[in-house]
């Protein structure tokens, strides 16, 4: 049976991670599954690329740490020189050290106690960092292997959307919400099939599936998506 199904369905998720692996190849491993990790992972290296973010979280980790007592006793000096590989250095160097005072504060020093918590709690204990929204909150209890849920980035809902799972909402969070109700129901449980959406998603969406003029004719998901093909998007 086609991957399309009866009245031009989108394909499952499972299909979907089929064709992209198929296409690209196995995703990178996520940065780290140590929670306070990725909340640093997500505020070292503002508006920077996935390569001068990693190289600045390698210089925190050489220079500094990733401890929360480790960045918390560190010179803004040497904070301000790891956010450099980003923009606005001085107000992400303060962000790193205002993460690591809030774990220490907070949870002892440790962010997974957080992690034990139900989820509608975790989730509002993440959202309490800098830089940390719905979507990087649901990210980090996939990469800590704490709750299968599909956390999505921009990338990633932009190419949901397009295969036809949601509406076009007037705002992000209200598309984001459409489309992981969409996806819910066949949605996988196994943390690695999860994992790969995520990071072969947002690798689409920023290889083929841009915002403006996506190159559908190279994209392994043009047979299968709405857009592609020309269908009529729910407003």
């Amino acid at each position: 049976m086609s991957v399309s199904t009866a009245r031009g369905a989108p394909p499952p998720l499972a299909r979907i991670v089929t064709i992209l692996r198929r296409h690209y190849g196995e995703p990178p491993a996520p940065p780290s599954r140590d929670p306070f990790e990725l909340v640093v992972w997500e505020n070292v290296a503002y508006m920077a690329d996935d390569k001068r973010r990693a190289k600045a979280f390698e210089m925190l980790r050489e220079r500094v740490g990733l401890r929360p007592q480790d960045i918390a006793a560190a010179p803004i000096t040497a904070l301000r020189a790891v956010a450099a590989h980003g923009i606005v250095p001085d107000r992400f160097a303060r962000k790193l050290r205002d993460a690591a005072l809030l774990t220490i504060d907070h949870f002892d020093g440790d962010l997974r106690r957080a992690l034990v918590l139900p989820q509608k709690e975790a989730m509002k204990a993440l959202r309490l960092y800098p830089g940390i929204g719905e979507p990087s909150a649901e990210k980090i209890l996939l990469f800590t292997h704490t709750r299968p849920v599909l956390g999505l980035d921009s990338n990633g809902l932009r190419v949901l959307r397009r295969v036809g799972y949601g509406h076009e909402k007037r705002n992000y969070a209200a598309t984001y919400a459409s489309v992981r109700e969409a996806i819910a129901p066949g949605l996988p449980r196994r943390f690695d099939t999860l994992i790969a959406a995520h990071q072969l998603l947002r690798h689409l969406g920023k290889d083929l599936c841009k915002v403006s003029a996506p190159r559908c004719g190279l994209c392994p998901l043009a047979p299968h998506c709405a857009h592609a093909r020309g269908l009529p998007r729910s407003s």
